[in-house]
C-alpha cells in the first residue's frame, strides 16, 4: 500500500514537472513567434522609450472598396480631432499620428542599364509605409512623402541581384517600360517561416504613389502605353497608423466607428497591440473557423498574411499552455482539499496535542518558580 502511494505521488511529480517545462516552452515559443512579426509593433518603435502609451490599427480594403489617398488622410484627421477633444496635441517638431497607405500596383518587367532583368511584384506606398514595415535595410536608404525622391524605388536582394548581380546597387538605375527610377535601398527577402510562406516567390519593388501614377495610371492596371505626364494613382487596400492612447483601445474603436460600417464587408480593422496577447488568442479557439475561412473579398498583403497564419499558431500555442497551467492548478487544489480533510480527520489529535505541549510547558515553569522561590527562601534565612 504504501508502494502504491510512493508511485502515485511519483507519477504526479512527474505531470507536473512536464507541465512546468511544457508552460515555459510554449510560453518562450508563442512570444519568439509573435516579435518575429516586427510590423505589428511600429507603435513600440514610435514610442521609442517614451512614457506616453501608444497603438496601432491596420486596416485592408478590397479592391471594390474605392479607398483611396485622399481617405487615407481623412482617417488621419479624425483622430487628429478626436485627440484634440481630449486635450492631446504634437509636441513640436513630431508628428503626432504617423500613418501608411499602400496597394499592390500590378507586376511588371524591370530591366537595368546592362542586361539583368526580372518580373518584379510592385507596390505602391505612401506616408512613413517603412517605419510599419522595419524592412533589414541591406543598402542605401528608404523613402517618404517628405522626401524629394519620388522616382526612388526599394527593391529586395532578389530583384537586385536579377538585375544587377549584387545588392550594392543604391543609386542605380531602372527602368519598367521606358520610365526611369533609381535604386533608393536594398532590403533583405523575409526571414521568418510564416512570411516565407505567404510571400510571393516574385521578386518585392515598393515605389511612390507618384511613380505607380506614370507607369500605371489611375486604373490600376498594367499598361504598356507610357507617357511622361503623370496619371494619378489613388487605390489604397491596406491602411495603418500610430496614434496617442490616452484610454485603452481608443484609437482602434475610433477608427472601428469611423470605417466600419461606411466599408461593410469590405474592410478588416485589426488592433495589432492586442493581436498577440495569450488572452486574445486563447479567446479565439472558440471561433476558429474566422481566422481559417474569409467570406470576405479584402485584400491582404503578404505581411498580415503571415501574421494571420501566425495568429492560428499561437491559438494552438497559447490553448495548450491554458492547459497546462490547469493541470498545475487542479493538482495544488486537489493538494489543498486532501490537506484540509487530512487536518480534519486529525483536529482532535491536534489539539489534544496542543493542550499536552501547553501542559508541559505550565508545569515547568511552575517548577522553576518554586524552585526560585525555595532558593530565595533559603536566602533569607541565611
Amino acid at each position: 500500500m504504501k508502494k502504491k502511494y510512493r508511485l502515485g505521488q511519483m507519477i504526479i511529480a512527474a505531470v507536473n514537472a512536464v507541465a512546468v517545462l511544457g508552460t515555459v516552452i510554449l510560453t518562450v515559443t508563442g512570444g519568439n513567434m509573435a516579435q518575429s512579426q516586427r510590423y505589428n509593433y511600429a507603435a513600440e518603435r514610435w514610442r521609442n522609450g517614451s512614457d506616453k502609451e501608444f497603438s496601432q490599427v491596420s486596416c485592408f480594403f478590397s479592391e471594390d472598396a474605392e479607398f483611396e489617398t485622399n481617405d487615407a488622410e481623412g482617417v488621419r484627421q479624425m483622430l487628429t480631432d478626436k485627440l484634440r477633444d481630449v486635450a492631446i496635441t504634437p509636441e513640436e517638431g513630431k508628428k503626432l499620428i504617423p500613418h501608411a497607405y499602400s496597394a499592390v500596383a500590378g507586376r511588371s518587367m524591370v530591366t537595368c542599364e546592362i542586361y539583368g532583368k526580372s518580373e518584379a511584384e510592385i507596390t505602391a506606398v505612401g506616408g512613413d509605409f517603412f517605419l510599419f514595415r522595419d524592412f533589414d535595410l541591406l543598402g542605401g536608404a528608404f523613402f517618404s512623402d517628405e522626401s524629394s525622391m519620388k522616382d526612388g524605388a526599394v527593391i529586395d536582394r532578389d530583384l537586385a541581384f536579377a538585375l544587377y548581380g549584387s545588392e550594392n546597387i543604391a543609386g542605380k538605375k531602372i527602368y519598367i517600360g521606358n520610365n526611369e527610377l533609381f535604386v533608393s535601398g536594398v532590403i533583405d527577402t523575409p526571414e521568418t517561416k510564416a512570411e516565407k510562406k505567404c510571400r510571393e516567390k516574385t521578386p518585392q519593388m515598393y515605389i511612390s504613389y507618384y511613380a505607380a501614377g506614370l507607369i500605371f495610371g489611375s486604373g490600376g492596371g498594367y499598361s504598356m502605353d507610357f507617357t511622361d505626364e503623370r496619371d494619378e494613382f489613388s487605390r489604397v487596400t491596406c491602411y495603418e497608423c500610430v496614434s496617442p492612447e490616452p484610454v485603452e483601445n481608443f484609437t482602434y474603436s475610433k477608427v472601428k466607428d469611423y470605417l466600419a460600417e461606411l466599408y461593410k464587408g469590405k474592410i478588416s480593422i485589426v488592433n495589432n497591440k492586442e493581436r498577440f496577447r495569450p488572452e486574445n488568442r486563447t479567446k479565439a479557439l472558440k471561433k476558429l473557423s474566422e481566422l481559417v475561412i474569409r467570406k470576405d473579398s479584402v485584400v491582404y498583403p503578404y505581411w498580415e498574411n503571415a501574421s494571420r497564419l501566425v495568429e492560428l499558431r499561437l491559438s494552438f500555442i497559447y490553448g495548450g499552455r491554458r492547459l497546462l497551467l490547469a493541470v498545475m492548478l487542479i493538482t495544488l487544489v486537489c493538494f489543498i482539499v486532501r490537506g484540509y480533510i487530512r487536518f480534519k480527520r486529525k483536529k482532535q489529535d491536534l489539539r489534544r496535542a496542543a493542550e499536552d505541549i501547553f501542559s508541559e510547558i505550565q508545569t515547568k515553569l511552575r517548577r522553576r518558580l518554586h524552585k526560585k522561590a525555595e532558593q530565595t527562601g533559603k536566602e533569607k534565612a541565611q
